[in-house]
């Protein structure tokens, strides 16, 4: 073979500093590409090899290594894969975007039935040129009498090509590192870039750092291999002590016996574990392996509650294992993982396209061979297949759930807690999602026992009998088309705050009443999507209105002129013109007053909050809270017959802030004068 000189087979003569600058968003991808490459020529010369067409050397071993110089300021990516000829080089190399892996598939795609082959061996491995002024590719091909060949590129568009002098089967690649990127030869960088992209690649991945010092170890005698270079055989004597017996004598006792050891060259490490965890099938795998494969993955020491393993072969492959961490922060504050891998190379986290976006609270791995990945792997294209694969991955989880539920109800209501803000999360941002699990939400009550919606609202009767007379409320609606009736609705209750909502709690439960507990972020988006969706359901906090079970039953004329008189004196003593002030006689005579914000100001303001309105005014979104007060206490009653006392303006801002308490926690302000005035009001009582 002649030295020889070429032009790339290029379409744009800019298309190097295209490379460098856009074709991937991280410079240290270069790694995973010429990795992959590797990992790709030697899963087809084991296709050869089982098809007959290669024999390996005898105690030969397929690997990948990487060997640092910083010296040199250098990377070397060796592989024992089948190596290329002279006119593959100029095929797979020069030509710029021409697939190796597709080419290899169509010529043995009768004879291969699993591709392994991770693919784009063009453009993969000019990612080189991101991080190097110069790369050289020293190969042999596994064909006979095959001649070495040497490739060399200083980024320009012109190449150098010749005979080589590899003896070794497989392709060394050499990136001769630009200033930028000296980073890369350091030994403890590029093991971390590596375990970043390649931890579970299927081939064998070793790190060296040219001319360091020989590091050893020592093990037992028995356990020395073939491949061990035996530095020192080393015997120990067995060590002994003298101990006391009980009945005072002296005895020499061996407690470890004697061994024989061995000094011996340092044994390479792996950085690739070549058979992950989510290859295997499910019923392979105990707790502990993937309790182990969470801490290595994710580096998370808190147990995740449990996990579901994806395997599926067909309409497209798709493994992997998706954990539920302990969910107990804000839902828009939860960070989960799912990383995304392709043939057991990984591809990125987070990928949106693939993994739907309640799913992103979790943590996991999804491998998919079949996913359709852009020209630098780093990016989907705009596939349908894709949605197929974002909605089999949540038709899984969904049927992990419901199944849950179904079948193990116990740990299901155990881990409720933990994972409702994930599952209501993901019922609102995916319908199918949501439609496979209305009906196994949880509702938790006042006495801790879980319910779901069917629990909560009764069933309505198929054909109820017609009433012989119809009953007509307001007799001016009665011409009204009965198609705009609404549909009658079951208020469910809840409690977002069990020791603030307290009063509530306790008349609910003099009177037999519950609720459920609805405290996460997520609950108030949740009830609103729930109540889209049924229009038969509606929820309350129990502090919106006050339910005619709580009141005693009294016409509001009756009520009228005291509820004219009391509305005036607080308004007067709270200097608040536009106070709404309503008077009930409640059954508990000891509770003097209340407030109560109708549901629709409530949802009103949590949205502000969440949109940063905060600081907006409530009212002029329909409204603001109600003072209610209670006729049967008597210090209601003292108000009402006392109302020109000095005391009165007091007493009615002391029990505005009673109500406002046992509803929303007071400002700083008002609780510095609720503290002022409470003392006051027992220095009366002291005189």
């Amino acid at each position: 073979m002649s030295n020889r000189r070429g032009s790339l087979s290029i379409n744009s003569e800019n298309i190097f500093p295209i490379i460098k600058k856009w074709l991937y968003s991280d410079h240290d991808i270069f790694f995973r590409e010429l990795i992959s490459n590797g990992c790709d020529a030697i899963t087809k010369l084991k296709k050869l090899e089982m098809m007959g067409e290669y024999t390996y050397p005898d105690k030969f071993k397929n690997q990948v290594k990487v060997i640092v110089n910083p010296e040199e300021k250098t990377l070397k990516f060796i592989d024992t894969g089948l190596g290329m000829t002279e006119a593959e080089v100029e095929e797979y190399i020069t030509q710029i975007a021409f697939s190796g892996a597709t080419d290899f598939l169509e010529k043995y795609k009768d004879k291969a039935n699993e591709d392994q082959i991770i693919g784009h061996f063009g453009l993969g491995f000019y990612s080189a040129f991101m991080v190097a002024d110069e790369v050289h590719i020293d190969t042999l091909s596994y064909q006979k009498d095959a001649v070495p060949v040497h490739w060399e590129c200083d980024g320009g568009t012109e190449y150098e090509i010749s005979q080589g002098t590899r003896t070794q089967v497989g392709t060394e690649i050499t990136l001769f590192l630009n200033e930028d990127s000296l980073e890369f030869a350091n030994e403890y960088r590029a093991r971390e870039v590596i375990q970043k992209y390649c931890s579970f690649m299927p081939t064998e991945i070793f790190l060296e750092k040219a001319n360091a010092e020989q590091e050893y170890e020592t093990i037992d005698a028995a356990d020395v291999t073939e491949d061990d270079v035996v530095v020192e055989r080393i015997h120990e004597e067995a060590k002994t002590e003298e101990v006391e017996n009980e009945d005072g004598t002296k005895e020499v006792k061996e407690i470890s016996p004697a061994r024989d050891k061995a000094k011996i060259n340092k044994r390479p490490v792996s950085l690739s574990d070549t058979h992950p965890l989510w290859t295997k099938h499910p019923n392979e795998c105990d707790r502990e392996e993937y309790l182990a494969f969470y801490r290595k993955v994710f580096m998370d020491y808190k147990e995740p509650l449990f996990w579901i393993h994806l395997n599926m072969d067909y309409p497209f492959n798709l493994k992997g294992i998706l954990y539920f961490p302990k969910i107990n922060t804000e839902y828009d504050s939860i960070e989960g993982t799912i990383k995304l891998y392709n043939n057991q190379v990984f591809i990125a986290d987070n990928i949106k396209e693939v993994i739907p976006e309640f799913l992103m609270l979790l943590k996991g791995v999804i491998d998919c061979p079949d996913l359709p990945l852009n020209v630098s792997r780093s990016a989907l294209q705009n596939d349908g297949f894709v949605q197929k694969i974002s909605d089999y991955i949540s038709k899984k989880v969904a049927d992990k759930l419901s199944g849950m539920c179904k079948t193990d109800r116990e740990n299901y209501e155990k881990y409720w807690d933990d994972i409702n803000p994930f599952i209501k999360f993901g019922c609102i941002k995916d319908e199918k999602f949501s439609e496979k699990m209305t009906d196994y939400i949880l509702f938790k009550d006042l006495d801790g026992k879980y319910e779901t919606l069917k629990d909560l609202v009764p069933e309505k009767e198929e054909n109820p009998e017609e009433p012989e007379v119809d009953i007509v409320e307001n007799p001016e609606e009665e011409s009204g088309e009965s198609e705009d009736k609404e549909p009658e609705k079951t208020n469910i209750f809840y409690v977002t705050d069990e020791i603030q909502q307290s009063q509530y709690i306790n008349l609910f439960r003099e009177e037999g009443k519950n609720a459920v507990i609805l405290k996460h972020n997520i609950d108030s988006p949740f009830i609103s999507h729930l109540e889209s969706k049924r229009e038969d359901v509606r929820f309350l906090r129990i502090d919106a209105d006050l339910t005619d079970e709580l009141k005693e039953t009294v016409s509001t004329e009756d009520l009228k002129e005291t509820a004219q008189s009391l509305t005036e004196i607080f308004r007067q003593a709270l200097s608040n013109d536009k106070l709404d002030v309503k008077v009930e006689k409640l059954k508990n005579e000891n509770i003097s007053s209340m407030v109560t914000l109708s549901e629709e100001s409530r949802r009103m303001q949590e949205m502000m909050k969440m949109y940063g309105m905060a600081g907006m005014d409530p009212s002029m979104f329909g409204g603001n809270e109600t003072l209610v007060l209670n006729a049967n206490h008597k210090l209601v009653q003292y108000i009402l017959e006392h109302r020109d006392s000095d005391h009165v303006p007091m007493f009615c801002q002391q029990l505005y802030d009673l109500a406002m308490i046992s509803n929303k926690p007071l400002s700083p302000e008002e609780m510095t004068k609720f503290i002022a005035r409470s003392n006051e009001i027992m220095m009366l009582l002291a005189k």
